[in-house]
């Protein structure tokens, strides 16, 4: 199939000389073409530019065409959004109506909330209802101009409930138009049982889950819960390090709740990407922008709780590429929302509108290793492509808590069209 846009208001292609992930002034670089066309063969851009020149270098494909008029909106690569909880059963609507009620973390805990709570409703759930509640969360992820979600494990703490999440998302791979990236976050927490043993259960981490996943490639990367009462810096490394030896890439969630050397220990085991980051030191800050480490920042998170943000403006003056997520869950972000998400980092974290865009394609791609592929409109990379009706990309977040999605093309089919998903 071959699709032309054309007379869109803007092309946002995010089209840049630099290499990797964007940093510093290179997140406000989002390169705009006004009066804009973008044509598409098959499932890659062919070219982006203005129509009169595609006319003259590619006359037969345009003559061919669908034709899409873009005419008053804008056009910008497809979201990526590179940190969710994706497969998990269960609500947790109580425990927001607890807090509402002044219960502390710790007297949800008590009362068999948190994470606990959805362990045990992942478990009990089955594979095809699980199934299902995912394939339904992807679309609505899809009618808001996602188009890459990655997909973390973590509400099983044990191996048969670990896989059948990773099996789950795996389908989802191979049967729904977004794509679906898979991490094993075994050490999402540590089991009841095990408390006061938590290195038995490192142990069965590294050497049951972990081999296992490897064997049956059921992810791509390796995550764990690096925070205090969860597990240590010395045991998130072990769990970090087993991975790579297996040939998983590894991530981290780090200093959510309290300074921990999280971002420090990022930096140290190479991992592509520390999420969270609330409460990350100056010196891990630091670290993280000498090593390269991607900053995935949850605001939706800390806007649900009511904790602090992420000091996202210093990540960027500081040279850390910044990326934003959902950060999609059943007990801090409770959203499919990644355009609001953009509006939170806007307003509560200082990032600009330029940054916004940046942190939710082409970094966000680098943070799932894809930036190869995708995350910008340039010639030869995966035709993922959202037209939005806005008039310029500053009405984005201007106007704020709105879904501005009209059209979304995946790997060169048209699957959303006036903002509906096409059979």
């Amino acid at each position: 199939m071959t699709i032309l846009i054309k007379n869109a208001n803007e092309v946002i292609t995010l089209k840049s000389n630099a290499k990797g992930p964007r940093t510093r002034e290179k997140m406000r670089e989002i390169a705009v073409i006004e009066n804009g066309s973008v044509l598409i063969e098959e499932d890659r851009i062919i070219a982006v530019g203005a129509f009169e020149q595609l006319a003259v270098d590619f006359p037969n494909l345009v003559k061919k065409a669908d034709t899409i008029d873009a005419s008053g909106k804008i056009v910008m690569p497809g979201l990526v959004d590179c940190h969710t909880h994706l497969v998990h059963g269960g609500t947790r609507e109580q425990e927001f109506n607890m807090r509402l009620n002044g219960s502390t973390y710790m007297d949800i805990m008590n009362a068999g909330g948190g994470i606990h709570a959805t362990t045990k409703r992942t478990r009990e759930t089955s594979f095809e209802d699980l199934y299902a509640k995912s394939m339904h969360h992807l679309n609505v992820f899809l009618k808001h101009g996602v188009t890459t979600v990655e997909a973390k494990s973590g509400y099983g703490l044990d191996w048969e409930t670990e896989k059948k999440q990773l099996e789950v998302a795996k389908k989802l791979q191979a049967t729904h138009d977004v794509d679906v990236i898979s991490t094993f976050m075994g050490a999402h927490a540590v089991p009841r049982d095990y408390k006061g043993r938590e290195d038995e259960f490192v142990d069965i981490v590294v050497h049951d889950m972990l081999p296992k996943v490897a064997e049956l490639n059921l992810a791509e990367f390796n995550d764990v819960f690096c925070e205090k009462g969860v597990f240590t810096p010395a045991q998130s490394q072990r769990i970090l390090e087993a991975g790579k030896a297996l040939g998983l890439t590894p991530k981290i969630h780090a200093d959510e709740i309290e300074p921990y050397k999280g971002a420090e220990l990022a930096a140290k085991v190479g991992a592509i990407s520390a999420e969270h980051l609330l409460v990350a030191s100056d010196d891990g800050i630091q670290r993280m922008a000498e090593a390269g480490t991607i900053a995935v920042l949850l605001p939706g998170t800390a806007f649900f709780l009511r904790a602090l943000f992420a000091r996202g403006r210093l990540m960027i003056d500081k040279g850390v590429p910044v990326a934003i997520s959902t950060d999609f869950n059943p007990g801090s972000s409770p959203t499919l929302s990644l355009p609001f998400i953009m509006n939170l980092a806007c307003m509560h974290m200082g990032m600009t509108l330029e940054e916004v865009l940046t942190a939710t394609t082409i970094n966000a791609a680098y943070a799932l290793n894809r930036g190869e592929q995708i995350g910008s409109l340039e010639a030869e990379k995966q035709a993922d492509v959202v037209i939005l009706d806005v008039a310029n990309y500053k009405q984005l977040q201007y106007f704020y808590g709105m879904n501005h999605t009209n059209t979304v093309i995946k790997n060169g089919r048209i699957v959303v069209r006036d903002g509906i998903l096409s059979n």
